[in-house]
């Protein structure tokens, strides 16, 4: 059976690619649109009662309906599908930096005293369409903090490195941004801005992602559980968003595991290296 959180079709609507291979009114080509809004929840249905995923300022969607005032997208980033509201959406924008701090603003002009509008979360995607001693303007006029940025080409070198900036970060289910973030999304943001593609659930994580490893743990690699994951600080020490702690923590590997195992969640499932490490 297809997994509906990477098919886009929804009875009415499906990919145009999908014809013959799943039931649906009509067979679409979607049409680019972009999130504009600092975080959009990422619905499973068009009724907005349970969250899968969330997308960020500027990432690029592929819209296939639009019906009753909401959208039926699929992420570019990871394939994922769902509803957002249509209100959270906005033309199609090629970014030219993102955010690479845990939090930034967006303020009116380029004056840090000026009213900030929106606070952005790292991983957020913007147009830079000129650039002042201190701030950088984007396509819309608004204006963010030159430190703030890097340039959307360049990945970083090191993942955990980013995983590490939302240390405290609340938890959220299905959370993907500095406001809350959960598991996945945690191991996402590192993986993405490392250029190493990932989807984003742990499920799909685990069947993805990097190779089996042995013996002690290296730094990026990722430890899973049964809807858990988590990604290796160095050979001692990991950091995850969790439950337990309802935020991002670091925990001893050992600690971990046999926590888990003792709340009944069972024992890791797998430890895995990823490829660019």
């Amino acid at each position: 059976m297809a997994d509906r959180r990477l098919t886009p079709a929804n009875g009415r609507v499906a990919d145009l690619s999908l014809e013959g291979q799943v039931d649906a009114e009509r067979f679409v080509t979607p049409e680019p649109a972009r999130v504009a809004v600092p975080v959009a929840d990422l619905w499973s249905s068009p009724e907005a009662t349970a969250r899968d995923r969330q997308l960020l300022w500027g990432e690029t969607v592929e819209v296939y309906e639009r019906r009753d005032g909401m959208a039926f997208v699929r992420a570019a980033r990871d394939g994922y599908v769902g509803y957002v509201s249509e209100t959270c959406l906005g033309p199609p924008q090629e970014a030219t930096h993102i955010v690479g701090v845990p939090a930034t603003h967006l303020y009116p002009e380029p004056n840090m005293k000026s009213l900030a509008m929106h606070r952005l979360s790292f991983g957020a995607r913007l147009k830079i369409v000129a650039v002042s001693e201190k701030f950088y303007e984007t396509e819309e006029g608004l204006h963010v903090p030159r430190p703030h940025l890097r340039a959307a080409i360049r990945p970083v070198e090191d993942p955990v490195s980013v995983a590490q900036l939302f240390f405290g970060v609340p938890y959220l289910w299905g959370g993907n941004s500095s406001n809350g973030i959960d598991c996945s999304g945690l191991v996402q943001a590192a993986c993405l801005a490392a250029h190493i593609p990932c989807p984003g659930d742990s499920d799909m994580q685990e069947q993805t992602l990097g190779v089996p490893a042995e013996g002690p743990a290296r730094r990026g690699d990722l430890f899973f559980w049964k809807g858990h994951v988590a990604i290796a600080v160095d050979g001692e020490v990991l950091i995850h968003a969790n439950a337990h702690h309802m935020a991002v923590q670091y925990e001893r590997i050992d600690d971990a595991i046999a926590r888990i195992a003792d709340q009944g969640d069972g024992p890791f499932t797998s430890h895995k290296r990823l490829f660019s490490l």
